[in-house]
Formats: C-alpha cells, sequence, structure tokens
C-alpha cells in the first residue's frame, strides 16, 4: 500500500513541505477571521467540508454522469455522484489528468485496484475515492490542497469557478 500511496503523493515531486500540522488544519488565510478548515476530522476521517468537495469532484467524472446537490457554496453549486458511482479506466485518466498533469501508470491503476474500493469490474468507487484522499491527506495535506485547487476549490473549501469546463458542468446540470 505505501508504494500505491507514494506513486499517488509523489505525482507532483516539487511540492513543497507544507507549514501547517499534516492532515488537520488550516488556517484560512487573508479572511482576517482565523478560521480554520479541518480536511480531516477530530478522528482521522475525512471531514463532510472535504467529503462534500471530494463529491464534487468525483461526479464531474464518473459513470453515471452527475446530479445537482443543493448544498451551493457561494459561486458555484456542488455536485454528487449519483448512488453506485465509479470511475472507468478512461475517467481515471482524465481525473488524473486533470489533477496532476498526467494520468497514471498502467502499474499505479492495477495497485489502485488492488487496494482500495472497487466495483467487481475494477472500477474505482467513490469509497475508493475517499481512500486515496484519507491516506494522502493524513501523508501531505498540502498535496490534497493542491488537488482541491485544481478542481476550482480555494483554502476555505469554496468552489470559485475559474475553469470553463466547471461552468460548462454546473450550467449543463441546472
Amino acid at each position: 500500500m505505501e508504494e500505491v500511496l507514494s506513486r499517488i503523493t509523489n505525482a507532483r515531486p516539487d511540492t513543497p513541505e507544507p507549514s501547517s500540522r499534516q492532515g488537520r488544519r488550516n488556517v484560512t488565510s487573508g479572511t482576517g477571521t482565523g478560521t480554520e478548515i479541518q480536511l480531516l476530522d477530530a478522528e482521522g476521517g475525512i471531514s463532510r467540508q472535504l467529503e462534500a468537495c471530494l463529491k464534487h469532484i468525483f461526479a464531474k467524472y464518473c459513470t453515471p454522469r452527475l446530479e445537482l446537490l443543493s448544498a451551493s457554496t457561494g459561486e458555484g453549486r456542488l455536485l454528487a455522484p449519483p448512488p453506485h458511482a465509479f470511475f472507468s479506466s478512461e475517467a481515471l485518466d482524465e481525473w488524473a489528468r486533470d489533477t496532476n498533469g498526467a494520468p497514471f501508470s498502467q502499474e499505479t491503476k492495477d495497485e489502485l485496484i488492488e487496494f482500495l474500493d472497487v466495483t467487481d469490474e475494477g472500477c474505482l468507487t467513490f469509497k475508493g475515492f475517499l481512500q486515496i484522499y484519507q491516506l494522502q491527506t493524513e501523508n501531505d495535506e498540502e498535496e490534497t490542497w493542491k488537488d482541491l485547487s485544481s478542481h476550482g476549490f480555494d483554502r476555505s473549501l469554496q468552489l470559485v469557478i475559474t475553469r470553463r469546463e466547471d461552468t460548462d458542468d454546473v450550467a449543463m446540470s441546472s
């Protein structure tokens, strides 16, 4: 499992060491309120706020296609994956490319299938997607923040629509 985690968290070798405590808290900068955003909860699990962001990201790529959540994060509405949704191999490549700049190698995909929650056909489930981010956030919180930023979320976990496809996705689902 460590090899899988290493491949996931080392997708961007230029990642700086985070200045916050790993996987626990991020002080929102620029708000003046000192509000702390938690990626992991007190028990070390994915926080509700992070899970909502991850649902949105997963829903952009999953099969079957997405539906709107009622929750809004300010500028954009969050998406939710349908029940029993999964990433096809092509969707996994697209997500990895949008997140890290390149798809995973076949070896990494094989390890994901071996160690994470997947369908009987070997497609990554939302539970498996959460497992990726659980491990990554525990080991390198800053990498998770970079991933969130790649998908339009700011440091307060608000969806700030800046990418055309995010705007198109939300508009098409309305």
